[in-house]
């Protein structure tokens, strides 16, 4: 076991045992301790309760995911190749990333109705920016003179695009993918506050209004450990895709 490994584990140990301490000196309508979390859980999971609303709500994050991963690259690589396209969108993308996407839901839930599509749509906003500006940055910073040597080879645009600009915006969009996760997870919760009664959201807003705080954890922490999954499995991902980040941050 690594030593990386052996703190990171001594530190989670540490807060699991002051969280215990003093969760228990605390009122259980107000907060909550782990242990009473972890019998929450197992209630939950014998139940079928936890997967039942969980399948639901990781089926709106996948169809999100896959789209803003699609418009995100594809637009921000066009963006970065074409004058004219980043021109004309900038100012939108901009304003769109800036403007609080919570404010869009109400307006998409009138549009889109409750159902899975409406979540979708509102994951998806909260998702595409970050892996846009990221992927658009990326294709910016490609070296200049890596790119005369392409020309100089008589490389057409589908192969820069191939060969050297994808490649080397990798980092930025792997950056703007971990970015976006922590987005997607926060808009799929909102998402089934306005929008069902169903999902990880419904679980949370059912078991605080019933004052039930330990059952009321246990979706939080659910997205919480997704969340910090899906971020190993990004940063897993770039080292396949991309060996020689890992050299770079060795050196």
């Amino acid at each position: 076991m690594s030593r990386q490994v052996r703190v990171r584990l001594l530190s989670l140990f540490i807060f699991l045992v002051l969280w215990e301490f003093f969760g228990r000196r605390v009122n259980p309508i107000l907060f909550t301790y782990p242990t009473a979390i972890f019998r929450a859980f197992v209630e939950l999971v014998v139940s079928g309760e936890l997967q039942s609303y969980m399948k639901e709500s990781l089926l709106v994050l996948l169809y999100a995911s896959i789209l803003s991963v699609v418009v995100g690259v594809l637009f921000g690589v066009v963006m970065g190749r074409s004058a004219v396209v980043e021109w004309a969108a900038d100012m939108y993308v901009s304003a769109l990333y800036s403007m609080p996407m919570v404010a869009m839901v109400p307006l998409i839930v009138l549009w889109f109705g409750f159902r899975v599509p409406a979540k979708v749509i509102i994951v998806f906003l909260f998702m595409v920016f970050p892996i846009l500006l990221n992927t658009y940055q990326g294709v910016k910073d490609v070296d200049r003179n890596l790119k005369e040597v392409a020309r100089s080879f008589c490389s057409s645009e589908r192969q820069l695009w191939r060969h050297l600009i994808i490649p080397s915006a990798i980092p930025f969009i792997v950056v703007g993918i971990r970015l976006a996760i922590g987005r997607g997870l926060v808009g799929m919760i909102v998402a089934e506050f306005y929008t069902s009664v169903t999902g990880l959201g419904y679980m949370i807003v059912r078991y605080a209004n019933a004052f039930e705080t330990d059952k009321l954890f246990v979706p939080i922490v659910v997205v919480m450990v997704l969340g910090v999954s899906l971020m190993w499995l990004a940063k897993y991902l770039e080292g396949r895709i991309a060996p020689w980040r890992n050299f770079d941050e060795k050196d």
